[in-house]
């Protein structure tokens, strides 16, 4: 499983690709939002895991955005101390697949990691559901 993680905080971004290269992954890691937004445009992941928060005018929320748009389907897994439901759910409506709140524990990571790659996905093909308009709160 090749995973593309963009991580701006290098010691944890050490620390996610060892525990995942560990486990069987291939990582390759970036740390700003336009390398990130290139790099998953013009190359086959099968998982990305994005910080939501991240350096060079761009966040994790435009990225995916940007990618869903182009009919990019690939499953993302974004990271973040942004831990509201109001900032899970903005997560989910942009296009992620599942919101990890950072700090999180490796085994958790793992497990999220397994669980999204068990899900079926066809790199082909245009989302099946059409996206909502936001959820807003009264």
């Amino acid at each position: 499983m090749k995973i593309l993680l963009v991580e701006d905080d290098l010691n944890n971004a050490a620390l996610m690709s060892k525990v995942l290269v560990d486990a069987g992954y291939f990582v390759e890691h970036l740390a700003n939002a336009r390398d990130a937004l290139f790099r998953a445009a013009s190359v086959e992941f099968d998982l990305i895991i994005l910080d939501r928060m991240l350096p060079g005018g761009i966040d994790g929320i435009r990225i995916v955005e940007a990618l869903r748009s182009e009919n990019n389907l690939t499953p993302v897994l974004f990271l973040s101390g942004l831990a509201t439901v109001a900032d899970k759910v903005r997560g989910f409506n942009a296009g992620g697949s599942d919101y990890l709140v950072k700090p999180f524990g490796v085994a958790e990571l793992l497990a999220r990691v397994e669980a999204l790659s068990r899900r079926p996905y066809d790199k082909s093909s245009k989302p099946m559901i059409a996206p909502r308009a936001p959820v807003t709160q009264p």
